[in-house]
C-alpha cells in the first residue's frame, strides 16, 4: 500500500465519530480493497468496547476487506445497528455477494441480535440478496425491527428470495418463542414488479407486525397492488404506507381503500403518482369517512383525479383533526376545480393543509376519459381470459385432490355442517350477512361456536385468509356492540369448546387447529377485549396442554401477542 494511501486512511480514521455505543466511518470515502488496507479500521472496531452500532456508509469495501472486517465483528455480540448503505461504489457486481456473505457470517458467529439493518443504495441485484439470505434466516435477525433495502436493484428474483428468507426467519423465531416482529420495511426503487410484490405480500401477511412500509417506484400495477392490499390489513399497527409512483389504477386503488378501512393507526398515506383515478379516489374517500381517525398526511397527487372526486376526498377529511397535509396537486381539476377545492378546504378551516395545485393538468377531455375507461375494461377482459384458460386450483384434503368448491355455489347450511375453505368462499359477497343471520349474537356460546367454525378453515391461501378474517370481524363487531353480550362468557365458551376448560355438562369439544389460534391472535390485536379479559385469556392459553401440540407455532404467536397487548394497555 502506498504511503500516501496510508496517510489518507490515517487522516480519515482520525475523523471517525464515536458516540454512545456507535462507531462511525460514515462518508470517509475510504477505498478498502485488501486486508492490509483495512487494518486501521479493524483495530478501531476491535478496540471499541460494547459496540452497538457500526456505520460504514459512503465507503467502498472489497471482498478481502469485508472478510477482515467480518473477523473483527465476530467478537461484537452486542452489535444491534448496521448502517451499511452505499458501501460498494465502483465495485463489480460479482464482488458484492461474497462481501455481504462474509459480513453476515461475522454477525452470525458473534451471536449478534440485530435491531436495524440498512443496506440501501447498494446496487447488488438478486445475487446480493443471496449474499444476505443466510443472515436474514439466522437467529441474528430474529430480533430485527427495521430492514432498509432501498435502491438495491433486487428485481423480481431478489424480491422472491427476500420474501422466502423473511418467512423462514419468522417460522424459526416463532418455534423458539420469540417471533420476528419487523416494524419498518423499506424497499423502494427495486424493480420488484408484480411477482416480487406478491411474494413480499405473502411474507407481510405472515409477519403481521409492520408499522411502516415504503415501496415506491417498483413498477407494480394492480395485481401486485391488490396482493399488497390484502397483506396490509393483516398488519393492524401500520402507521405509514408509501407506494408512491406505482400504478394502482381503479382496481388497485379500490383494493387498497378496502384495506384502509381496517387500519386505525395509519398516519401517513403516500399514493402519489399512482394513477388512482377518480373511481379509486372515491373508494379512498369512503375509507376516510369510515376510519383512519389519526391521519396526518394524504398524498393523492398526479393520479388523474377529476374535480368531483377531489371535492369528495376533501369533504371526507373534514373530521380529521390531526391532518397536516393533503396533496392533490398534478390532477385533472381544471382552473375552476382548483378554486372550488381551495374554497372547500377554506370553508372547513383546513386551507393550510392543502398543498399547492400549481401542477394541475387541467380538465380531462372526453376522449381521454373514454380512453381511461377502455384501458380498465381491457384489463378486466384480459383477466377474464386468463381465468378461462387456467385450471382451477385443487383443494387438498389428507393428500387427496378434490375439485375447487369455490366455483360451485353452496348454501350456508352446507358450510356450517362441514366447514371448508371452498364452501366459505362460495358464499360470495353476502357471506357476512348469511353468517350473521344464523346466530343470535347476544348468546356468547352460539357466537363462540360460529367463530370456531369459521376460523377452522383459515389456511395458507390469501383469499381464504381474508374471507375468514372479514367474516369473524363482522361477527364480533356485531356481537360486541350488543348491550347484553358477555365478553367473559364468550372467552369461557371458546376455551370450553376447545377442551381447555372443563365442561360442567360434558358438552362436545373440538380439536384445536392452527386456524383457531391464528384468528384469535388477530382478534386480540384489535380492540374487542378489555384488559382484564385479555389477562384471563392469557392465563388460559398459557397453560400447558396437549391440545396445543399440533399447533405450537400458532400457540406461541397468540401468547406473544397477548403479552404485548397487556403491556401496552397497562
Amino acid at each position: 500500500m502506498a504511503s500516501i494511501d496510508i496517510a489518507q486512511l490515517a487522516e480519515s480514521l482520525a475523523k471517525t465519530q464515536v458516540g454512545d455505543g456507535e462507531l462511525s466511518f460514515k462518508g470517509r470515502g475510504l477505498k478498502l480493497d485488501s486486508a492490509q488496507s483495512v487494518e486501521e479500521l479493524v483495530r478501531e472496531i476491535e478496540a471499541f468496547p460494547e459496540l452497538q452500532a457500526l456505520r460504514l456508509e459512503g465507503n467502498t469495501v472489497g471482498v478481502e476487506a469485508a472478510k477482515a472486517i467480518a473477523r473483527a465483528l465476530e467478537s461484537k455480540s452486542q452489535l444491534q445497528f448496521c448502517y451499511w448503505s452505499d458501501m460498494f461504489t465502483g465495485r463489480l457486481r460479482s464482488e458484492i455477494p461474497p462481501a455481504l456473505t462474509s459480513l453476515g457470517n461475522g454477525l452470525i458467529r458473534a451471536g449478534a441480535r440485530l435491531a436495524e439493518l440498512d443496506l440501501s443504495d447498494n446496487a447488488f441485484g438478486p445475487d446480493g440478496v443471496r449474499g444476505i439470505e443466510a443472515l436474514l434466516k439466522s437467529a441474528s435477525c430474529h430480533s430485527l425491527r427495521e430492514l432498509r433495502l432501498n435502491n438495491c436493484g433486487m428485481g423480481v428474483g431478489g424480491g422472491k428470495i427476500l420474501a422466502a428468507a423473511l418467512m423462514d426467519c419468522h417460522t424459526q423465531s416463532t418455534l423458539l418463542g420469540t417471533p420476528l416482529r419487523l416494524k419498518v420495511f423499506v424497499a423502494g426503487r427495486n424493480r420488484l414488479e408484480n411477482e416480487g410484490a406478491t411474494a413480499l405480500a405473502q411474507a407481510f401477511q405472515v409477519l403481521g407486525s409492520l408499522e411502516e412500509v415504503h415501496m415506491p417506484q417498483n413498477g407494480i400495477n394492480h395485481p401486485g397492488v391488490r396482493a399488497l392490499a390484502g397483506a396490509m390489513w393483516l398488519n393492524p399497527q401500520l402507521r405509514v404506507l408509501n407506494f408512491n409512483d406505482n400504478t394502482f389504477t381503479k382496481k388497485g386503488a379500490i383494493a387498497m381503500a378496502k384495506a384502509l378501512k381496517h387500519l386505525r393507526n395509519v398516519q401517513v398515506i403516500n399514493f402519489g403518482d399512482c394513477l388512482v383515478r377518480s373511481q379509486g379516489a372515491l373508494a379512498i374517500a369512503e375509507a376516510l369517512r369510515e376510519g383512519l381517525p389519526i391521519l396526518k398526511e394524504l398524498n393523492l397527487s398526479f393520479g388523474e383525479i377529476t374535480e368531483e372526486a377531489a371535492l369528495l376526498v376533501a369533504d371526507a377529511v373534514k373530521d380529521k383533526s390531526q391532518l397536516e397535509k393533503l396533496d392533490l396537486n398534478g390532477n385533472c381539476l381544471g382552473e375552476d376545480g382548483c378554486e372550488a377545492l381551495k374554497d372547500t378546504m377554506d370553508a372547513m378551516n383546513m386551507g393550510n393543509t392543502l398543498c399547492s395545485l400549481s401542477d394541475d393538468e387541467g380538465e380531462l377531455e372526453d376522449d381521454e376519459e373514454d380512453a381511461d375507461h377502455e384501458e380498465e375494461e381491457d384489463d378486466e377482459d384480459s383477466e377474464l381470459q386468463d381465468e378461462e384458460v387456467e385450471e382451477p386450483d385443487a383443494v387438498t384434503e389428507n393428500g387427496v385432490s378434490t375439485p375447487d368448491e369455490s366455483s360451485t355455489p353452496v348454501d350456508i347450511d352446507s358450510f356450517l355442517s362441514a366447514p371448508s375453505p371452498g364452501k366459505l368462499l362460495s358464499l360470495g359477497t353476502k357471506r357476512n350477512l348469511l353468517i350473521e343471520q344464523q346466530v343470535d349474537v347476544s348468546d356468547a356460546g352460539k357466537t363462540a361456536a360460529m367463530f370456531l367454525k369459521i376460523s377452522s378453515v383459515y389456511g395458507e391461501d390469501l383469499q381464504v385468509r381474508r374471507a375468514v378474517l372479514e367474516s369473524t370481524d363482522a361477527l364480533l363487531k356485531k356481537a360486541f356492540s350488543c348491550p347484553s353480550f358477555q365478553t367473559y362468557d364468550f372467552i369461557s365458551s371458546l376455551m370450553t369448546m376447545l377442551a381447555l376448560l372443563k365442561s360442567e355438562d360434558n358438552a362436545k369439544t373440538l380439536s384445536v387447529v392452527p386456524g383457531h389460534l391464528l384468528v384469535l391472535e388477530h382478534v386480540v390485536r384489535q380492540v374487542y377485549f378489555p384488559r382484564d379479559h385479555l389477562s384471563t385469556l392469557d392465563a388460559l392459553v398459557s397453560r400447558q396442554s396437549q391440545a396445543f401440540e399440533s399447533c405450537a407455532s400458532a400457540w406461541n404467536n397468540l401468547k406473544t401477542t397477548l403479552e404485548r397487548r397487556i403491556r401496552l394497555d397497562c
